[in-house]
């Protein structure tokens, strides 16, 4: 425990626990209480958001930092089903049905992979994709994977003998409620989406990474949250009041970046300009920055207790961990350096 802690463990343990009080609810659980939200809000409407650049980006991205404060595995789901509906708009995929729920699994960790080959005039899948989020809860996916011309965009129907999640693959605590297990596909029928490296190359890959942002700094926000309840029952100490005016001011910064990049998005939706990819690093680079800081600023000024004592809190900060961990961190910032030396793209 550090020792400017504000709030450090109780020497008096108080009452011993109820015995038939239940505890935290094990990875099954979350992945079925996830399930169930991330459905409701499917079936409810709650995430037909604005598409990128339609103009309203920063509904889009307000609405996602919301469902990040709300639970950052609910959220993964969220994002990933917004991110789908986006990129099926934009590459002139199959339209999403009323009761569907989409995931984007994209991953290309070192290792095998999953590769499409041509069945006559169709094509199917086979290998094995790591980090599928929602395995057990899609109906249907988009899915990268390598063919003899490239690394194509697929959709995919999750369903049936020939797609399979593999049980025991996300050991994590943090985010062991998004059901982001490796699935195995058996050569799979799958429907092209778009053209070799189309997912990457549009303009969206961008924008869909600044919702990612903004997923984190909803995490982050709710981390935050037990500071500012703690402030608002009693006075701080002057070391939690610093640490919560550090924490304020961080949250604050990366909530208005956030803000000018959706404006940003929505002036230059097709990305004309070529600044797409420059603002992206640059943002996500500053959210994740942000996120990790407010990790730590909260810990210093509530010290063990809120980790051992409040499972929603512990949950967040075990889920933010792990989430902010799909930031690329020092390979993007050498691409930023990269890109600033050959585009001159100062502030």
């Amino acid at each position: 425990m550090t020792t400017d802690a504000a709030y450090p463990l109780r020497t008096d343990p108080g009452p011993d626990p109820d015995p038939a009080e239940p505890g935290p609810p094990g990875p099954a659980e979350l992945c079925r209480a996830v399930a169930r939200r991330f459905t409701a809000l499917v079936d409810g409407g709650a995430l037909r958001l604005p598409l990128p650049g339609s103009g309203r980006t920063r509904e889009r991205f307000r609405r996602l930092a919301d469902l990040g404060r709300e639970d950052l595995c609910v959220a993964r789901l969220a994002e990933g089903h917004t991110d789908a509906v986006a990129i099926l708009h934009e590459l002139g995929g199959p339209a999403v049905r009323p009761g569907e729920r989409w995931g984007v699994w994209a991953a290309h960790p070192p290792g095998p992979g999953v590769h499409a080959h041509r069945d006559g005039a169709a094509w199917r899948l086979t290998g094995v994709k790591p980090y599928c989020s929602g395995a057990q809860t899609c109906t249907h996916t988009l899915i990268t994977a390598d063919s003899d011309d490239g690394r194509r965009l697929f959709a995919v129907r999750v369903a049936g003998p020939a797609v399979t999640p593999v049980p025991g693959t996300w050991q994590a605590v943090g985010m062991a409620g998004s059901d982001s297990l490796d699935v195995r596909f058996s050569d799979a029928p799958a429907e092209p989406v778009g053209d070799v490296d189309g997912y990457v190359r549009r303009p969206g890959f961008q924008h869909g990474g600044l919702g990612v942002a903004a997923c984190w700094l909803g995490g982050a926000r709710a981390v935050a949250a037990t500071l500012y309840a703690e402030a608002a029952r009693r006075p701080l100490d002057a070391h939690a009041a610093a640490h919560l005016g550090e924490v304020d001011v961080l949250l604050h910064a990366a909530g208005t970046v956030l803000e000018q990049a959706a404006d940003a998005v929505d002036d230059d939706p097709c990305d004309r300009g070529g600044g797409a990819r420059l603002r992206s690093l640059r943002v996500r680079a500053l959210v994740e920055r942000v996120c990790t800081d407010v990790l730590h600023h909260v810990g210093r000024a509530t010290g063990a207790g809120p980790l051992c004592r409040d499972a929603a809190h512990a949950r967040a900060v075990a889920d933010l961990g792990v989430y902010l961990r799909q930031h690329h961190a020092e390979r993007s910032a050498e691409e930023l350096a990269r890109l600033l030396t050959e585009t001159e793209g100062r502030p």
